[in-house]
């Protein structure tokens, strides 16, 4: 039988057909040593084949095969272990979640999400929640930041779950996709998809009032089917982002206001540095390109990103098998 996997725990996994059968499955014996490096070699989103196992009076199933994934989200341990924990697979589109101060969600986070969707041809969507809690200033700031990316061409929304402000336009770019929230512990993922969906009734929790900081309350992912043609996957709350692998050379590729301007360099391998007759940085200086973005691309650059990696629990990083080919 073929089914997708809708929830992983690390050890169980549920698998619903086609015809809406739901199946609890383990991996079959030796499967694990078939070259994955991971903790979890099978994750939320994969289509698997697996057969029901005959010899228990309890009817579960044996995965033995993993089709071939499109994209997967990777997660990375901060310290020196070499493995790594799929969190989902088989996106169409990815929103991040952006909050002003509860808690803040730096540019720096966001432009490392941005690029490492763009380099490996995720759509990414920028949705500020929590807009009704915002004051003057704050307000002033979500819309310069909304500004911002929409000039460069990345849809954004302004959300407020508790107002049901938003979700209208929400529900019509997740519809007939498999979607995905990601950002910072406490931005209100959890409580955005209850918005959308009602009777799911997720588990929320409140900010830390002493640190500002969310609290994880989601703590494997899972997938639903919505009401209006659309399945979201809920994942953990992420603290940092993490890059994938890149070469120097490419990473200014993955910022589409320089990749528009990039032939303009003198130079063919302009890092946009200190080259001479660089498009970016007179771009840069006309203010055609913001500022905040391109101390990010720097940081992004010079691997800047040691604070980055002490202030966070794991990276989380999307990759496509696709795009490696």
């Amino acid at each position: 039988m073929t089914g997708l996997v809708y929830k992983s725990t690390g050890s169980y996994y549920t698998v619903k057909t086609e015809n809406q059968q739901v199946y609890e499955c383990r991996i079959k014996g030796k499967f694990r040593m078939k070259g994955i490096k991971s903790t979890n070699p099978i994750a939320v989103g994969d289509v698997v084949d697996f057969e029901l196992d005959n010899t228990t009076d309890e009817e579960m199933g044996q995965i033995h095969h993993i089709h071939e994934r499109k994209n997967y989200i990777v997660r990375k341990s901060v310290n020196l272990s070499k493995q790594t924990h799929i969190i989902a697979s088989n996106i169409d589109i990815v929103f991040l979640l952006i909050t002003i101060n509860n808690p803040p969600t730096t540019t720096s986070f966001i432009d490392r999400f941005l690029v490492t969707a763009e380099a490996y041809g995720i759509e990414a969507i920028l949705v500020f929640n929590k807009i009704d809690t915002y004051d003057e200033a704050m307000v002033d700031e979500q819309l310069y930041l909304q500004f911002v990316y929409s000039q460069i061409g990345y849809k954004c929304l302004r959300v407020s779950s508790t107002e049901a402000k938003g979700l209208e336009n929400l529900k019509e770019l997740m519809m007939g996709k498999v979607s995905m929230f990601s950002g910072h512990s406490g931005v209100g993922k959890s409580t955005l998809v209850n918005a959308l969906e009602p009777n799911l009734n997720l588990k929320t929790k409140n900010i830390s009032e002493q640190s500002m900081q969310g609290q994880h309350t989601t703590t494997f992912a899972e997938m639903y089917d919505l009401s209006f043609d659309a399945k979201i996957i809920d994942t953990p709350g992420i603290k940092g982002f993490g890059i994938v692998d890149m070469e120097k050379e490419e990473i200014g590729g993955y910022f589409p206001e320089f990749f528009k301007l990039k032939d303009q360099c003198k130079f063919n391998n302009c890092l946009h540095k200190e080259e001479p007759n660089c498009a970016i940085k007179k771009a840069l200086e006309e203010d055609k390109i913001a500022w905040s973005r391109y101390n990010s691309y720097l940081k992004i650059l010079e691997g800047d990103d040691e604070q980055y990696r002490t202030d966070t629990y794991n990276e989380d990083r999307i990759i496509s098998d696709e795009s490696r080919k």
